[in-house]
């Protein structure tokens, strides 16, 4: 069976199961949780340098940084949902 994975940008990709939320970058808390989670050795940047547009959270406590907009990336994960008949609760909720 072939697993489906999601796009990130810059041929980075994940496995959509695992993503907690999808999140903008730009409000104070978001930054606090970049930098918390750099200093833990969380933090996995996949913006090949461009402007950080969207933050991954996974279950694993994992911080993703990508240079794709949280809607776009949004929109893809619920396409991989619908798709392989999963629950989209999250983009519902992200999206609110």
């Amino acid at each position: 069976m072939e697993e489906k994975l999601l796009h990130i940008g810059f041929n980075n990709k994940l496995v959509p199961e695992r993503v907690v939320a999808i999140l903008s970058p730009n409000s104070a808390p978001m930054k606090r949780l970049k930098d918390e989670a750099k200093k833990e050795r969380s933090l996995v940047d996949a913006t090949q340098g461009k402007k950080t547009r969207s933050i991954i959270l996974t279950d694993s406590n994992h911080v993703f940084l990508s240079a794709i907009q949280a809607e776009t990336i949004s929109a893809r994960y619920e396409a991989l949902m619908k798709e392989h008949g999963g629950s989209s609760a999250l983009v519902n909720m992200v999206r609110e």
